[in-house]
C-alpha cells in the first residue's frame, strides 16, 4: 500500500525471520523484500542487499521512510522449535 503522509516517516525497516525447510527467510514489512540463507549470518548478508536493491533507485519516503533507515530483525519461532 502507497504511504499517504499522514503518519510520521519511519526510521526502521521491520524483517520478520522465521526458519522454514532449513533456511531462515525474512520477510520485510514496510517493502515487498523477501530473502532467505541457510546460516544467520547468510541471511542477514543477503537481506541487507535485498532491501538495498529495492530501494536503490526509489524514494523512500514513499514507503514512509526517511533517508537510509535500519533494518530490525525480529526472530519468530514456535514452542515446538523451542524444544527441537
Amino acid at each position: 500500500m502507497p504511504y499517504d503522509g499522514r503518519l510520521p516517516l519511519k526510521s526502521t525497516i521491520t524483517a520478520v525471520i522465521t526458519k522454514s525447510d532449513g533456511y531462515y527467510v525474512a520477510s520485510c514489512h514496510e517493502i515487498n523484500a523477501v530473502t532467505q540463507g541457510g546460516t544467520f549470518e547468510e541471511l542477514e548478508a543477503n537481506l541487507q542487499e535485498a532491501v538495498h536493491l529495492y530501494l536503490e533507485d526509489e524514494d523512500p519516503s514513499e514507503f514512509g521512510l526517511l533517508p537510509n533507515p535500519n533494518v530490525l530483525m525480529i526472530y519468530e519461532f514456535g514452542l515446538a522449535d523451542a524444544r527441537a
